[in-house]
């Protein structure tokens, strides 16, 4: 009986992972036939089938800011954060640089650096300001890094007007920008390396609005207790103030100050007070009450406001 055996390739479930299997892995395959020959069984394999995955380049960069980062006209040193993620399957170092000059925005940030983050995610003296390749980050699979873009703004901007500036990562071993491209033995244990999705380079921009006009608020507390000390104990007194006040030569409309009454605690009835003036706590003609506009919050609206003025928002809770 002749009996022709061929390799064929088996589709095998893996756990997924973010970055695939990893570079310089060897997947191996071969096949075998059972079968019968006068009653006696015979047991015949194909030769073994291998390959060696090469090494995909894949990169995201990501604003990580919640919102535009607000600035004031000609404050230095305002930042912007991104991530860095290697989302291939290899190891691979990266090119980094900054652009302010981008089309569709309002005003260019000056003065751009790049600095790599220590491992803290907070912008800090011990951050490393970039330079060059002697500093590219390298980062394993699916290895990720906070950078930060740190601008000067340029002076004399008017109030909502915008600028970005833009993060950009580009693969050492490839980055063409065309996915698909191939580096010849370039990847990790000398695997070809390929352009993956991303072509191997991605960017994000951030934005910077410009607020002239800021409104702050300082909240501090006196703590009473019920033996007239300042312990923290139930049935002790929080008394709690808030001041508020606007920098900048603009005006701040529509000022509404917002303070949820805080868990384990209960709201002292008839302690709410603006500027030594006492509020009622339902809504009505006065500027604030509690828990009528929002539930279990003290609401104060204050109205349009300029440097010129300055509130007091004073009230009690006791300690449940």
């Amino acid at each position: 009986i002749a009996l022709s055996i061929m390799a064929i390739a088996l589709c095998m479930t893996q756990t997924a992972r973010a970055v695939g299997t990893s570079a310089g892995t060897v997947i191996t395959n071969q096949a075998s036939a059972d079968y019968t020959i006068s009653g006696t069984p015979f047991t015949v394999n194909s030769g073994i089938v291998s390959t060696t995955v090469d090494e995909m380049l894949d990169v995201s960069v990501v604003w990580q800011d919640a919102g535009n980062v607000t600035v004031v006209s000609g404050a230095v040193n305002q930042v912007l954060t991104f991530s860095v993620t290697n989302i291939g399957n290899g190891s691979d170092t990266y090119t980094l640089s900054i652009d302010n000059a981008l089309a569709g925005d309002d005003f260019n940030p000056a003065n751009g650096r790049i600095y790599i983050d220590d491992g803290d995610n907070i912008y800090n003296a011990g951050d490393t300001l970039y330079s060059g390749p002697a500093d590219d980050p390298t980062l394993a699979a699916d290895g990720a890094v906070t950078v930060f873009l740190v601008n000067d703004i340029p002076a004399a901007l008017a109030d909502g007007l915008l600028g970005d500036s833009q993060l950009t990562a580009d693969s050492n071993t490839g980055g063409s920008g065309t996915p698909g491209t191939i580096y010849a033995n370039t990847g990790d244990g000398g695997v070809d390396a390929v352009d993956g999705t991303s072509g191997g380079n991605d960017d994000a921009a951030g934005t910077y609005i410009i607020a002239n006009t800021i409104v702050s608020v300082v909240k501090s507390q006196v703590i009473t207790d019920p033996f007239g000390g300042t312990s923290s104990v139930p049935g002790a007194t929080i008394q709690y103030t808030l001041d508020i006040s606007v920098t900048g030569s603009g005006t701040a409309a529509g000022v509404v100050i917002a303070d949820a009454i805080p868990a384990n605690t209960t709201y002292t009835p008839a302690t709410l007070t603006l500027n030594a003036g006492a509020l009622t706590d339902v809504v009505d003609g006065d500027a604030g009450d509690v828990g009528g506009t929002t539930a279990g919050t003290v609401t104060v609206s204050l109205g349009a406001m300029t440097s010129a003025n300055t509130y007091q928002i004073i009230f009690k809770v006791i300690i449940n």
